[in-house]
């Protein structure tokens, strides 16, 4: 094969911060930064990588994602700009920046990977970076933080702009993953048949195998070791967050935690003098998505979007499930992780183990960044065991993007060439959902729902409803106190009622 057209990863760095004094800590551009840096480090060919760039992509913060998580002391105007900068690579002309989504990483590797096999990039690099904890600590210790940079220009962007929830969904409150992610659970529950009960259960002892992982890994930033009775134990440290998850169960977004990852050709690799052992081949890759908004969804208890990128990216590498070695499976809640399984035909205790790193809700989770930590996790596991192939599962927004990418240090026999992703999306895209209506009146049954916590207890719930005709419709409840926590402590799963639509709102009562 060519040389100078087959595209590896040579690098990866990460960094996971501890400072308790805000004024003392790394800003997000800092720890980026110095993850970059590990990342030219671990290369062997340390600055002279960097002075090879030619792109540079920033995985978007968490801070310019989501109104939950603004930072109140201002960040970089274009982080891709300002990362180039602060590490040398003069010679970047390629500067991109993501739009949101767990997703991105992976996205991003299949991307740059094609076009180094056309030979329009030579070298990249993929970092990110959060301060989320740091940020929360100056927030409430009343410091004043600066953490503005405008280098000036505007970035490439890469990825879909659309917001993952809809107006209607918006109205009645749905708008992010602690909120989307119960819904998903409740109706894993009900199509496995299980109590409420059994399955918090059945989340305590998948979630305990993530944190014990965890534990032995010292970047990660919860390594208690929480048993599964401590995961799904409702109480004052671990509240419910969206009724059934607990805290636990959340991923940890408040962490300060960075990584980076440097790509390029066989050809670059050997011309900086970057050793063979250090290089890591992507055997096969896909990215798919599921239709855009819940409210679309056929069901809620499989994606379809993972199926098909598990077994586009399986087929690529030409391998099977069984003969994977390693796995890291995007686990920002227990729902996600369970899809992923079912829908790769991995069982949830698989003696493989779930993930290398320890998971969302214990390592961390960095944001839009946490699967540079998974990939970059996955690189020193098969560089510490040549041969083994390692499968990463991405998602972004609600069970929306998926992407999936098998890592070896082995060299594929032929030239990278994924499949166009279209091909396969059109199927997906034509695979329709049920019918939504935005005006909803009449008899009706929860087909899911999730009652969202706040720091006095059950605050508010979102109900997933179906009218006798089988359309769908997304709804609140009366604000009634006895109703909602009635509705934690028993199953509403089915429950029949009646929904009213008034000023834009739907409002499903229970019989």
């Amino acid at each position: 094969m060519d040389e100078r057209k087959t595209p590896i990863l040579v690098g990866c760095g990460q960094l996971t911060q501890r400072e308790d004094d805000p004024d003392a800590a790394l800003s997000p551009m800092d720890l980026t930064e110095a993850a970059a840096r590990r990342a030219a480090g671990d290369t062997g060919a340390g600055d002279a990588v960097l002075a090879a760039l030619d792109t540079v992509l920033a995985i978007r913060s968490f801070s310019d994602t989501s109104w939950r998580f603004a930072s109140p002391f201002g960040q970089s105007t274009n982080m891709p700009k300002t990362l180039a900068a602060r590490v040398g690579a003069t010679g970047a002309t390629r500067l991109i920046y993501t739009y949101p989504g767990g997703n991105m990483v992976q996205w991003a590797i299949n991307r740059l990977f094609e076009m180094i096999t056309r030979g329009e990039v030579g070298a990249a690099l993929i970092a990110g970076g959060e301060a989320l904890s740091t940020q929360k600590a100056a927030q409430r210790a009343g410091l004043e933080l600066d953490w503005n940079e405008d280098p000036g220009g505007t970035p490439e962007m890469w990825g879909v702009e659309t917001r993952g929830w809809n107006d209607v969904e918006d109205r009645h409150r749905m708008a992010g993953a602690i909120f989307a992610y119960p819904m998903f659970e409740n109706a894993l529950r009900h199509h496995a048949g299980r109590s409420v009960a059994e399955q918090s259960a059945v989340i305590g002892d998948l979630f305990a195998g993530f944190a014990a992982v965890a534990a032995q890994n010292p970047l990660a930033d919860r390594r208690n070791g929480f048993t599964a009775e401590q995961i799904a134990a409702n109480g004052p440290d671990n509240p419910y967050i969206g009724f059934p998850y607990t805290k636990l169960m959340n991923a940890n977004a408040f962490i300060d935690q960075s990584a980076a990852l440097i790509l390029t050709s066989v050809a670059k690799a050997k011309s900086l003098g970057i050793p063979r052992e250090k290089w890591v081949y992507l055997h096969g890759c896909a990215d798919t998505h599921d239709h855009w908004y819940i409210s679309d969804r056929k069901d809620f208890h499989s994606s379809p979007a993972m199926r098909v990128a598990g077994e586009e990216a399986l087929a690529m590498a030409e391998t099977s499930l069984d003969q994977i070695g390693a796995f890291d499976i995007y686990s920002c809640f227990p729902s996600a992780v369970q899809l992923a399984c079912q829908e790769l035909g991995l069982a949830t205790d698989d003696p493989r183990g779930l993930t290398i790193t320890g998971g969302l809700p214990y390592f961390g989770g960095p944001g839009n960044n946490y699967v540079t930590h998974s990939i970059a996790e996955m690189m020193n596991r098969a560089r510490a065991e040549p041969g083994l192939k390692g499968l990463v599962t991405s998602c972004g927004n609600y069970v929306t993007k998926e992407a999936v990418g098998i890592y070896s240090t082995d060299a594929p026999d032929k030239p990278f060439a994924p499949k166009d992703p279209g091909l396969y999306q059109a199927a997906l895209n034509a695979d329709k959902g049920r019918t939504s209506v935005a005006a909803a009146r009449g008899a009706a049954e929860i087909e899911t729902y999730t009652v969202m916590h706040d720091r006095a207890g059950p605050s508010f719930a979102i109900v997933m409803g179906l009218l006798d005709d089988g359309s769908r419709f997304i709804a609140n409840t009366p604000d009634d106190p006895d109703l909602l926590r009635d509705m934690v402590e028993n199953d509403y799963m089915g429950a029949s009622g009646k929904v009213t639509h008034n000023d834009g709102l739907n409002i499903f009562t229970p019989a």
